[in-house]
């Protein structure tokens, strides 16, 4: 038997028989990631709703700083947020380097541009068909960027799986401000890598199993969303 079957069958047990080890990293990781989404996309699905109805001066330099973030290195982000949490930062008062809550921020601030930008381009394709009969009505911006997100909830949810993908997968950020403590900031991304290079590797595979697990159930939400309408929203009209 050659080294990859060996690995995969190890890796196999290892997620069938529920290994401790395996699922300590895996909800460590789930938790950090689900956190920073939940506090990047709160912030972000408002600020993209609103920066996709509001004309100001600047407006465009705005959208080209969200362009350009979206191809921001998470390794960059790592080093920024290393930076303001190291003893000599300006929030290094706080102490959270090398801990879970510098983990989630570093993540937070990778999936905040991302979220802003999908959310703008979404609404903002909305605003070109909707936006002008809402501002007849008397909707302001604020008021008209709530509506017209409302209108597109189902994709929105797309932006918010997006998100999420982009934060569970990352590897630089959460490596440089967490240090892949065992047991305290090792999450799945790191200890892959870890793993890996210590020639664990169905541990490693395992992880990565979980992992290509997790993006699948991600997209088999999303198809079920796009697919899925509520009943009440089918209004039956009877012939006169």
């Amino acid at each position: 038997m050659n080294t990859f079957a060996e690995s995969a069958a190890t890796a196999l047990q290892l997620v069938m028989g529920a290994d401790p080890t395996l699922y300590s990293i895996v909800g460590r990781s789930l938790a950090v990631s689900g956190l920073a989404c939940l506090i990047a996309c709160t912030a972000g699905l408002g600020l993209g709703a609103w920066v996709a109805t509001s004309r100001f001066a600047g407006r465009g330099a705005l959208l080209t700083v969200l362009n350009t973030l979206l191809a921001l290195p998470s390794v960059v982000v790592g080093l920024v947020v290393y930076l303001l949490l190291s003893r000599s930062g300006p929030l290094g008062f706080l102490g959270w380097l090398f801990s879970f809550k510098a983990m989630v921020l570093a993540q937070a601030l990778l999936v905040l541009p991302v979220c802003m930008a999908l959310t703008r381009q979404v609404v903002e394709e909305t605003e070109a068909a909707n936006g002008e009969q809402l501002e007849s009505l008397g909707a302001r911006s604020l008021l008209r960027s709530l509506l017209l997100a409302w209108d597109e909830r189902f994709a929105l949810v797309t932006v918010l799986i997006a998100c999420f993908g982009r934060a569970v997968s990352e590897v630089g950020a959460v490596m440089i401000v967490g240090g892949n403590i065992d047991g305290f900031t090792r999450v799945m991304t790191t200890a892959i890598a870890l793993e890996t290079s210590k020639g664990d590797l169905p541990l490693a595979l395992a992880l990565g199993l979980v992992l290509l697990a997790v993006v699948l159930a991600l997209n088999a939400l999303l198809h079920l969303v796009r697919n899925f309408t509520p009943a009440a929203l089918h209004v039956r009209v009877d012939p006169a």
